[in-house]
């Protein structure tokens, strides 16, 4: 099966993220989703046929979803559109074709907006540590995986390479003002919720995810980058879900799991995935974007 592990197409100004190729083109951003994918902040040299396309669909369904609560960076996610816009790109039509998102260029806001409804994965092991999370006290006694009686907010940084760092809302006040960090923190629960709420109905819960906004010369916030996709949320089964245990997941967590079990010391060069961890994880992702779109993934 076809990837797309990299573009140099003949526009802008090209960066490299570890899944996105980002095209600078004055007012405008043009990213491309590739099939690229990372693990612990290394690029693998395996690729996943079609994610950059799921992940480019998924954004372009949760920007529709919340037009009502914040405005967004997306200007078109369809090739024909950037080409007939840029017709340098037209003989790259085929190529971009489900994996592109003309954007408004903003300036990022340096914070990642991590929202966790439920306590697992680093969550779950800062608080064995310290009873915390990101400066948020949390009751004695939680057990993994288990709901929380309100989301919080646990940012990190925003590194440009490297891991990001987990810092409290002090810190987020300190980095961006406190007017800016209170309207980020409380667009991101809000967003969380609305989004928790409707994947309840589709059988998922999303235990967590990331956010990232950026702001015009006015001040206004922006909704930017991906969006509760399996890259950047962590998706459950609601008909399999226990306390007390790690849950089945329909994100990174299969490929992060089937790493761990190799002796690898997580630094580049990253290891192959056989072809059946790399069929397993493409029907993972094309899974939850139907089941929380309610359409078929028109590429397979």
């Amino acid at each position: 099966m076809p990837v797309l592990r990299e573009t140099n197409l003949p526009v802008g100004q090209l960066r490299r993220g570890k899944v996105r190729d980002v095209y600078d083109l004055g007012d405008y951003l043009l990213l491309v989703a590739t099939d690229r994918i990372s693990a612990f902040d290394v690029i693998l040299p395996t690729s996943i046929p079609d994610k950059g396309r799921i992940l480019t669909l998924m954004s372009r369904f949760w920007f529709d979803f919340f037009s009502q609560d914040v405005d967004h960076h997306l200007v078109s996610s369809y090739a024909s559109t950037v080409s007939w816009m840029f017709p340098e790109l037209r003989e790259h039509e085929s190529d971009l074709v489900g994996r592109v998102m003309l954007a408004k260029k903003y300036e990022v806001i340096p914070v990642e907006c991590i929202v966790r409804g439920y306590i697992t994965g680093s969550g779950w092991r800062s608080y064995k540590e310290r009873g915390e999370v990101s400066g948020v006290k949390l009751p004695p006694g939680l057990r993994e995986s288990e709901r929380l009686s309100e989301p919080i907010f646990t940012p990190t940084t925003k590194a440009k390479e490297g891991h990001d760092e987990e810092i409290d809302f002090r810190e987020v006040e300190r980095l961006i003002g406190a007017d800016l960090a209170n309207r980020i923190r409380d667009l991101s629960l809000k967003l969380y919720s609305k989004a928790h709420d409707y994947a309840l109905s589709r059988g998922i819960i999303i235990a967590d995810t990331k956010f990232e906004f950026g702001v015009d010369e006015r001040g206004e916030v922006y909704l930017v980058d991906e969006v509760l996709t399996p890259d950047s949320s962590r998706f459950w089964y609601l008909d399999d879900y226990e306390v007390g245990r790690p849950q089945k997941s329909f994100d990174k967590q299969f490929v992060r799991d089937y790493l761990n079990s190799l002796d690898w010391d997580k630094t580049p060069p990253g290891p192959e995935l056989p072809e059946e961890v790399v069929k397993a994880t493409r029907d993972r992702y094309i899974e939850i974007y139907e089941r929380l779109t309610g359409e078929s993934f028109p590429y397979t």
